[in-house]
């Protein structure tokens, strides 16, 4: 269980949000939506210690983890996988070494190993046929696929996914909502979603936290969002296109 209390973080004189408070339960997928600029990736950074606040915690199963020493931290990170917005491969290796890059830099597994850890992260995204493909012949759906392949290798108990379905076609969206579903379900991993997606937030959340005007505007179930008579949460849904 992740518990963040009352963070505040600003950069110099910008305050970014204050006093943003939420439980993410074991399982759970939580969507972290917002307008541009309101610090969702910024609070994702936060979630594993990348970024520290001005004041605040957040605890991982009880433990406040800005309170970490550099190994303790490098220790906890290894319960997150990543996705990161453009995917963040290496164009100079091929889709397998993309994957086995964090097996080599933070396991002692030898070949064999690796290759068998690999090729199982790649058969869960559908792309098993694809480990000798170089990075340019991916396609944009691929590079996510290969990306959410590389964040479940090291088998972590957490995912954060900043914008997976940015620059996807609508087709190609619902195949990487479908697999985050599918990551959740079958290897039982709880999920940050930071998204603009609506359509995505619907598909994959199970709750929801809005930041607006520097604060956490807004938080509960998709299905009490549903319902919400909150008039920022609901202007930005409107802002959105997409109708609830």
């Amino acid at each position: 269980m992740i518990e963040i209390q009352q963070l505040k973080k600003s950069f110099g004189d910008l305050l970014v949000w204050e006093d943003v408070s939420f439980n993410i339960h074991d399982g759970e997928t939580m969507a972290i939506i917002g307008r541009s600029g309101c610090g969702k990736s910024v609070l994702l950074k936060h979630i594993n210690a990348l970024l520290e606040p001005d004041s605040g915690k957040v605890l991982i199963d009880g433990s406040n983890i800005f309170e970490f020493d550099y190994v303790d931290k490098r220790i906890m990170r290894q319960k997150f996988g990543v996705l990161f917005q453009g995917s963040a491969l290496f164009d100079s290796i091929n889709t397998f070494e993309n994957v086995a890059f964090p097996l080599r830099y933070f396991t002692n597994q030898t070949e064999a190993e690796i290759r068998d850890n690999v090729m199982q992260s790649l058969e869960y995204v559908n792309l098993e046929n694809a480990a000798d493909k170089e990075t340019s012949e991916l396609s944009g759906g691929m590079r996510k696929r290969v990306g959410i392949a590389r964040a479940i290798v090291l088998k972590p108990e957490y995912i954060m996914y900043d914008e997976p379905t940015s620059g996807l076609d609508p087709k190609t969206a619902d195949e990487i909502n479908e697999l985050i579903n599918s990551m959740t379900d079958t290897l039982d991993i709880t999920s940050i979603v930071v998204t603009h997606d609506m359509h995505s937030v619907l598909e994959v959340a199970d709750k929801v936290a809005f930041l607006d005007e520097g604060k956490l505007s807004w938080t509960g179930a998709v299905e009490d969002m549903k319902s919400s008579d909150h008039r920022e949460l609901i202007s930005f849904i409107k802002a959105s296109e997409y109708q609830i």
